[in-house]
């Protein structure tokens, strides 16, 4: 089943359903027995994002710097996606370490 375009300006876009939540956000994650996705995994593969982010804003900052970046909202772009990578990367793992004090408070 599929969606028609809208006088021809939109493509059509199906409307098939997805099997979950992780299948669209991480495509090629690797899957546990379960079928969930590796946690270990996925931290993995957002630190690795999150270098990649970091690195091309270093590299774009150095051309900017340089004259050699003929568009500096490159830079820009580049710049505000890797922090706010960061940030999220941040706030992921004081989450995660607020939910593992809960759980050692329950225990005790």
């Amino acid at each position: 089943m599929s969606v028609p375009s809208i006088g021809g300006i939109l493509p059509t876009v199906p409307t098939a359903p997805t099997t979950s939540l992780a299948d669209i956000l991480e495509p090629g994650a690797p899957r546990s027995s379960d079928g969930g996705a590796s946690f270990g995994a996925s931290l993995a593969a957002a630190v690795d994002g999150l270098s990649a982010a970091q690195q091309a804003k270093t590299e774009l900052g150095i051309r900017a710097v340089t004259g050699d970046l003929a568009d500096v909202h490159d830079y820009t772009i580049a710049s505000t996606e890797a922090a706010v990578a960061l940030e999220l990367t941040a706030a992921i793992r004081n989450k995660a370490v607020d939910a593992f004090n809960e759980i050692m408070r329950m225990q005790a």
